[in-house]
C-alpha cells in the first residue's frame, strides 16, 4: 500500500515532530544549566569562591591582553617596513628637492627668467614662457611630492613610537596581571589546604566556575546590553518629560528623579522590572535579582571630554552571586558597552560640565558649547 497517498499530511507531520525536537532539547540543557550551586555560609568559603572566580577572570584578561599584545606587534612590524620603505624612497626625492632649492638660493633660476627680454618676437617670447613654466612647475612638483612623502614618514614614525609606547604599557599589564593570577592561585592553593574538606571544595569552585562561564556571564552581559541600549534613548525621554530640562539663560539642568530613571527603564526592556536604580551620597547602585540570579552595580558619573563630551558611568564595583568580580571584568564590560550619556545628543549646542548624585537624584549641568 502506498502510505504517502492514503495519509499524504503524514510526512508534514513527521516533519513538525522532529523540528518540535530540535528546538526543545536545547531549551532543555539550558534550563539545567539555570540551577546555580549554593552558596556556602562561611565568609571563608565566599572569599575563597570569590578569588577563584576571579583567576578565572583574570586568565579571560591575560587572553585578551596577549591578544592585543600580538596585533600591536603586528602593527609595529608592519609600521617598520613601511617607514624603512618610505625611507628608501624619499632618499632620491631628498636630494632633487636640494637641488632646486640651491637653484633658487643661489640665482641659478634667474637666467630664465631673463631670457624672457632676449626674444626676438612675440612668438619667441611665449615659446620661452612656455619653457619658463615648464622648468617652475617641475621644480614645484618635485618640491610637493617631498613636501608629501617627508609629512607620511614623520607621521608614519610618530604612530610608531606611540604604538611602541602602548606595546610597553601592554606588556606591563601582562606582567602584572600574571603575577596576580599566581598571587592568587597561590592563597586558593592554602585556603584550599586550610579548609576541612578541600575535594569538596574543589567541586563546588568547579561548579561555580562552569555557572558563571556558561550563565552568569551571559546574564551580565544581557543586563549591560539592556543598560546601553536604554541610554541611547535617554536623550529623547529628557526631551519629552516636563521640568525635566530647565535653564536660566547660561546653565542648563538636567533633574532625573531615580523613580523617573527605574519607570524610563522599564518601559525599554522588561530586563528591568527586577532591577532598579538608586542615587545616594555620590553613588549610583543598580541592584535586582531574578530567581537564583542577584547582581549589584555600584558606580559613579563622572564627566568627560576625550574623546568627546559625555557623562561616563564608572563601574567601581561589580557583585555577581554575592561575588564580587575583579576589576578586569568590570573594564572589559564598560569597553564592550557604551552606557554613557551624551548631551549632544539631547541639545547640539550643549556640553555636560558637572553631574552630582544625591538624594535619590541625578543631575547634570550643562552649558553653552561654544
Amino acid at each position: 500500500m502506498n502510505v504517502r497517498v492514503k495519509y499524504p499530511i503524514l510526512p508534514f507531520l513527521l516533519f513538525i515532530a522532529l523540528l518540535f525536537c530540535f528546538i526543545a532539547a536545547p531549551v532543555a540543557v539550558y534550563s539545567q544549566q539555570e540551577t546555580s550551586p549554593a552558596m556556602p555560609d562561611s565568609e571563608e568559603a565566599r572569599q575563597l569562591l570569590e578569588d577563584s572566580l576571579s583567576i578565572v577572570e583574570i586568565d579571560h584578561e591575560i587572553e585578551r591582553i596577549t591578544k592585543r599584545l600580538d596585533e600591536l606587534q603586528v602593527l609595529q612590524n608592519e609600521l617598520q617596513i613601511k617607514i624603512q620603505d618610505m625611507g628608501t624612497r624619499i632618499e632620491d626625492r631628498r636630494d632633487r628637492a636640494g637641488a632646486v632649492l640651491r637653484s633658487y638660493y643661489m640665482g641659478e633660476r634667474d637666467h630664465l627668467f631673463l631670457m624672457l627680454f632676449s626674444a626676438k618676437d612675440l612668438a619667441g617670447f611665449f615659446r620661452i614662457m612656455d619653457f619658463y613654466d615648464i622648468i617652475i612647475q617641475n621644480d614645484r612638483d618635485t618640491l610637493t611630492v617631498y613636501n608629501n612623502q617627508y609629512r607620511s614618514l614623520a607621521s608614519a614614525q610618530a604612530e610608531a613610537a606611540r604604538n611602541a609606547a602602548q606595546l610597553a604599557d601592554v606588556k606591563d599589564s601582562l606582567v602584572k596581571q600574571r603575577e596576580r593570577v599566581l598571587a592568587l592561585e597561590k592563597q586558593v592553593d592554602g585556603a584550599l589546604t586550610a579548609s576541612g574538606n578541600p575535594d569538596a571544595m574543589k567541586k563546588l569552585i568547579e561548579e561555580f566556575t562552569r555557572y558563571w562561564e556558561n550563565v552568569g556571564l551571559y546574564e551580565v552581559k544581557r543586563h549591560f546590553q539592556a543598560l546601553a541600549s536604554a541610554m541611547e534613548n535617554l536623550p529623547q525621554f529628557v526631551q519629552g518629560s516636563k521640568n525635566m530640562l530647565k535653564t536660566n539663560g547660561k546653565v542648563y539642568t538636567i533633574d532625573i528623579h531615580e523613580d523617573d530613571l527605574n519607570a524610563f527603564l522599564r518601559s525599554q526592556d522588561e530586563i528591568f522590572n527586577a532591577f532598579s536604580f538608586h542615587f545616594d551620597d555620590g553613588k549610583v547602585t543598580a541592584t535586582g535579582e531574578s530567581g537564583n540570579l542577584s547582581l549589584l552595580i555600584e558606580g559613579k558619573y563622572t564627566v568627560i571630554n576625550e574623546p568627546e563630551n559625555a557623562i561616563m558611568f564608572q563601574v567601581d564595583k561589580l557583585v555577581f552571586n554575592r561575588l564580587e568580580l575583579p576589576d578586569t571584568t568590570r573594564k572589559a564590560l564598560q569597553e564592550e558597552f557604551d552606557m554613557n550619556f551624551y548631551p549632544k545628543q539631547l541639545v547640539s549646542f550643549l556640553k555636560a560640565i558637572e553631574v552630582s548624585s544625591e538624594d535619590q537624584r541625578l543631575v547634570v549641568k550643562m552649558e553653552l558649547d561654544l
